[in-house]
Formats: C-alpha cells, structure tokens, sequence
C-alpha cells in the first residue's frame, strides 16, 4: 500500500493537518520526507496510532445526498409555523439517514423557504408531503 500523505493521515485521525505536521517535525510520527511533503507507512501510523488504521472509505457509509431548496410564495405566518413543525417531525421520525430541515420565512414578502438536505429518497418523500401540504 501507498504510503500516507499528512492530509490523508488528518483525515483519518480527524485531525487538523497543522497539528499532523507538527507531530512529524517533533518525531512523535514518524515519517519519510520526498520532495516538499512528507510520507507515513501504514505501520508506523499503527505504531503512533496504537491500533489498525481503518480506511476512510470503509469507516464512511456510501450514499448519496440531496439538497432542495422549495418556496412557497403568499403563506402567512401560522401557516408557516404549522408546516415547518410537521416538516420537522417528519424528517425526525426516521427513515435510512437522517433528514434536515430549515424553514426561514421572509414576512414582508409572505414567501417560505425550505431547506431539505438528506439522502435521496427520504428527500423525495419530504419534497412530496411538501407538495400535498401546500396545496391545501
């Protein structure tokens, strides 16, 4: 296997790469310099670590994620309180990953926005119960 890069070992310590680079340059990690940027073998990472690296990409679950942002236009106040309310025990209750939700009424205008972030198919579920609260 490739040796690390300093960022690569941040990311996986969850470390800032300053706070890496220092401890390379005060040899409590130990590292090989090529060119400008150092190198960290697995087994001295383990050594510093004291346990197995575990990939970044095994410990991160795969998934995909959406970002909607949906207006609704001459909504009053109440009624803004009472969908975001039910939009967020929606994306509360459940589901494969966990929804967020933002709500931000502008009152002048009477205009709502919401912010849905989340996976793919709990987004479109929320995006539906969105369009059928609306349109009453």
């Amino acid at each position: 296997m490739q040796p690390y890069s300093v960022e690569q070992v941040a990311n996986l310590l969850g470390l800032h790469v300053k706070t890496v680079r220092n401890y390379v340059r005060d040899g409590k990690l130990k590292a090989v310099r090529i060119g400008k940027q150092y190198r960290i073998t697995r087994d001295d990472l383990e050594a510093f670590t004291g346990q197995p690296v575990v990939q970044e990409t095994v410990r991160r679950q795969r998934g995909v994620e959406v970002s909607a942002v949906v207006q609704v236009d001459a909504i009053s106040r109440e009624r803004t309180d009472r969908l975001s309310n039910a939009l967020i025990a929606v994306a509360n209750s459940g589901g494969e990953q966990k929804l967020r939700v933002e709500a931000i009424y502008d009152e002048v205008r009477a205009s709502l926005k919401i912010i849905v972030i989340g996976g793919a198919a709990d987004t479109a579920a929320l995006l539906t119960i969105i369009d059928t609260l609306t349109q009453e």
